[in-house]
């Protein structure tokens, strides 16, 4: 783990930069430019709104927030974990020339997407105000359970980028567990009001990291509900686990990624 933190110290300007390029590349062309950032939560905010409340004919408090938060805290993850899998083939063309720590290729993508997931949560506070959502003390619980699913990300994305090097269908794999978690991780529902028997609605809601933030940071920001500690300690000490797992794995097998593409 030294030799994390002193890669950290000194490629920090290099993540940072290269997270800089990304952003202004995925708008460059576009007429509307950075909007785009704003716009894309907010319309699939819309379209998943307008699912749960035409097609399915479900109410929910603060409907348009609960959302969006949930469509916020999804894409992060979701878009995090996928562009990992392909990231070595992605960069081949620089490390094959320069030496660039394999992690910093995995922060640089989550820099990103936690750009975009600021601003999404930008507008949910945006949102809240308009709901006018009573303020509560608990939503500053937001921080952590931000760094635990940031923990989280970074471990799984780590061991995806170790073993996409050497499984070709590994992306289409992953895709396909991520249909299934989107949808057992209530973004755009609630599960806890759901109908299912009460002991798979708890494990629904605890063992699935993703449902766990994302029912978690509602229950903070809309509805005041304090956190459940023992649980976010638990999926914490995996992030961190999972993080320092993934940072050996990648150190000791990385001189063989050049050859493997």
């Amino acid at each position: 783990m030294e030799r994390f933190v002193r890669d950290l110290k000194k490629y920090y300007r290099y993540m940072v930069y290269s997270a800089k390029a990304q952003l202004k590349n995925e708008v460059a062309g576009s007429f509307l430019n950075w909007l785009w950032w704003i716009l894309d939560p907010l319309l699939f905010m819309l379209v998943y709104t307008f699912v749960y409340a035409m097609i399915f004919g479900r109410t929910q408090q603060y409907l348009c927030a609960f959302i969006f938060i949930g469509y916020s805290t999804w894409n992060f993850f979701q878009k995090s974990i996928n562009s990992s899998v392909k990231l070595i083939k992605q960069y081949r063309g620089v490390i094959s020339k320069v030496y660039v720590p394999k992690f910093a290729l995995v922060v640089s993508t989550m820099l990103v997407q936690g750009f975009k997931l600021l601003i999404s949560l930008g507008l949910v506070i945006i949102t809240m105000m308009i709901y006018r959502v009573p303020y509560q003390s608990t939503v500053f619980w937001l921080l952590p359970y931000l760094l635990m699913l940031f923990l989280l990300t970074f471990g799984l994305s780590m061991l995806l980028l170790h073993f996409g090097v050497f499984m070709e269908d590994l992306a289409n794999i992953v895709n396909v567990l991520l249909r299934l978690l989107f949808y057992l991780s209530g973004v755009f529902y609630n599960l806890e009001t759901s109908n299912m028997n009460e002991t798979l609605r708890s494990g629904l809601i605890h063992l699935n990291p993703t449902c766990f933030v994302i029912t978690s940071l509602r229950n903070a920001m809309l509805y005041g509900q304090t956190p459940e500690l023992d649980w976010l300690v638990a999926w914490m000490v995996i992030g961190v686990a999972l993080s320092v797992i993934g940072i050996r794995v990648v150190y000791k097998y990385e001189r063989r990624y050049v050859k493997s593409i």
